[in-house]
C-alpha cells in the first residue's frame, strides 16, 4: 500500500438543469454544483461540513463516504450551488412574489409604519427561495466521489513525497552512526595510553613509595570505567534497530504514522544519550547532526497519515 500525507485539495463540479412550470415558461435555469474537499494533518479524523441548505440532507451521506476511505486527518467539505452563467439576473418565481406581497400585507397590518419591500429585497428573497425541481441526491454521492478520488490521489503524491524524504534522512542517519561506532576504540585507547603515561610520571615521583602493580591495577580500572562510560554500541544498535523498522513501514505503507512517530521518538531519545556520553568533539557534532535530521523527520512525519 502507498504511504498517504494527511494534505490534500480536490475539487469536481456537477452541472444540471432545473426547470419547472413556475419559472415563468422562460429558458431552462441551469445551476452548477461545486463540491471541495481539503484536508489536513490531526491526529484523529475530524470532519467539517459547510452546505447549503439545499444539500444540509446530504451530510450523512458525506460523512459516510468520507470516513469509509479517510482515517486521519482534518477534512473540510465545502459545496455551493451557482448558475451557469453567475452574471445573470434571473427572473423571480411569480409565485413567490405572491407569496411576499401577502405577507408584507400582513406585517403591515400588525405593524403600520414597518418599511416597504425594496427590489433588492425581493430579488435577495426570491433567490433564497428553495427550488422544489432540483433534486441533488442523486448527483451528489457520485460527485463526492470523483472529488475524493482526487483526494486520496494527491494524499498519494504527497506521501510519495514525504516517503521519499524520510528514505533519504534514515540514510543520512545511518552514515552518521557508522562515523561514530569506530570513533569509540580510538577514544578508549586514546585514554588508556593517558592513564599509564600517567601511571608511569606517578611511578617516577612516587620513588618506589607505591607499588607498581597496584598503581597499574588502578590505572587499568580507571581506562576501564572510561570505556564503559563512553560506550555508545548499544545507541548505534538500537538506533539502526529503529531505523529498520522505519523503512519496512514506509515499504508497507497504510495507516503507519502514529507507529513512525513513536520511533522518531525512540530515534530522539538515542541521539540524546549518544551526546550525553561524547567525550570528543567528533561524536558531540555527530549527535547534533542526527538531532537535527531526526527533527527534519519528526515535522514531516506529522503529515503522514
Amino acid at each position: 500500500m502507498p504511504v498517504y500525507s494527511m494534505t490534500g485539495y480536490a475539487s469536481a463540479q456537477h452541472g444540471a438543469s432545473a426547470t419547472g412550470a413556475e419559472t415563468d415558461a422562460r429558458a431552462p435555469q441551469s445551476r452548477r454544483l461545486g463540491l471541495e474537499i481539503r484536508s489536513v494533518n490531526s491526529r484523529f479524523l475530524d470532519l467539517s461540513f459547510r452546505l447549503p441548505d439545499e444539500l444540509r440532507a446530504l451530510e450523512p451521506t458525506l460523512r459516510s463516504l468520507l470516513t469509509a476511505r479517510l482515517k486521519r486527518g482534518k477534512v473540510e467539505v465545502r459545496a455551493a450551488l451557482e448558475s451557469e452563467d453567475s452574471n445573470a439576473l434571473q427572473d423571480p418565481p411569480p409565485r413567490v412574489l405572491q407569496r411576499l406581497n401577502s405577507i408584507q400585507d400582513s406585517v403591515k397590518a400588525w405593524l403600520p409604519n414597518a418599511a416597504p419591500l425594496t427590489v433588492a429585497d425581493a430579488l435577495r428573497l426570491c433567490a433564497n427561495a428553495p427550488s422544489a425541481s432540483e433534486d441533488w441526491a442523486e448527483a451528489v454521492p457520485p460527485l463526492a466521489e470523483e472529488a475524493l478520488d482526487a483526494l486520496m490521489a494527491a494524499r498519494e503524491r504527497e506521501g510519495k513525497r514525504l516517503a521519499a524524504m524520510l528514505q533519504d534522512r534514515v540514510k543520512q542517519l545511518r552514515a552518521l552512526a557508522s562515523q561514530a561506532t569506530p570513533l569509540v576504540p580510538q577514544l578508549v585507547e586514546q585514554q588508556r595510553t593517558r592513564f599509564m603515561e600517567r601511571w608511569k610520571e606517578a611511578m617516577a615521583l612516587t620513588d618506589g613509595a607505591v607499588a607498581p602493580d597496584a598503581a597499574r591495577d588502578r590505572a587499568l580500572t580507571e581506562a576501564t570505567a572510561f570505556a564503559i562510560r563512553i560506550d555508545v554500541a548499544e545507541e548505534i544498535t538500537r538506533l539502526d534497530s529503529h531505523l529498520d523498522e522505519i523503512e519496512r513501514l514506509l515499504k508497507k505503507g497504510g495507516e503507519v504514522g502514529k507507529r513512525l512517530d513513536f520511533l522518531i521518538q525512540e530515534l530522539h531519545r538515542e541521539a540524546n544519550t549518544l551526546g550525553s556520553k561524547s567525550a570528543a568533539l567528533d561524536l558531540t557534532r555527530i549527535s547534533v547532526d542526527m538531532k537535527v535530521l531526526i527533527e527534519q523527520m519528526r515535522e514531516q512525519v506529522q503529515n503522514i497519515e
